[in-house]
């Protein structure tokens, strides 16, 4: 099975996918974003774009890697992976469908204003513009299709361990 836990910068995605993997038995942490870093690294490189999710590649790899470390390890896959656009979520989960893998997919949200505070809070300043432009998608994809997709844990006044409980209830029963 995969733990998907989706939704946008300072969400808490990264904290809270440590915090259930320690909840559920038998499972491992996979961060598809270094699937990405593996795209980043080819050289001379691929075209140029401002999100590793645009090169077509990636949604694939994403889904082979998943089979293949679910096909070794067994157990659950905890993923931690922002996805706000709907054709590549239904690309994903379709990819992982074909292969009969089960996907819990999670939406960790907070109202802009945390959102805002926790990136200002929590990263470099110097960081801040690629986290913050990701807000209003975030909330658009929230708007028209994301929450629908998903179970929804407001973590806006709640602690990442509380999400993860929250989380790990509601995939083992």
């Amino acid at each position: 099975m995969i733990v998907w836990l989706n939704g946008t910068h300072g969400a808490g995605k990264t904290t809270t996918s440590a915090l259930v993997q320690e909840l559920i038995p038998d499972s491992l942490v996979f961060d598809a974003e270094k699937v990405g870093e593996t795209l980043m690294d080819i050289k001379p490189g691929l075209p140029a774009t401002n999100n590793f999710q645009h090169w077509p590649p990636w949604r694939p790899l994403v889904v082979e890697t998943a089979r293949h470390v679910l096909e070794y390890t067994g157990g659950t896959l905890v993923m931690p992976m922002t996805v706000l656009v709907e054709e590549y979520w239904r690309e994903i989960s379709a990819g992982l469908a074909k292969y009969g893998i089960p996907v819990r997919h999670f939406v960790l949200h907070a109202d802009q204003e945390t959102l805002r505070g926790r990136i200002e809070g929590d990263s470099p300043e110097g960081t801040w513009g690629f986290r913050l432009e990701y807000l209003e998608p975030y909330a658009e994809a929230a708007r028209t299709w994301l929450h629908e997709e998903a179970e929804v844990v407001d973590t806006t006044h709640i602690t990442p361990a509380q999400a993860a409980r929250q989380i790990a209830e509601a995939v083992t029963g």
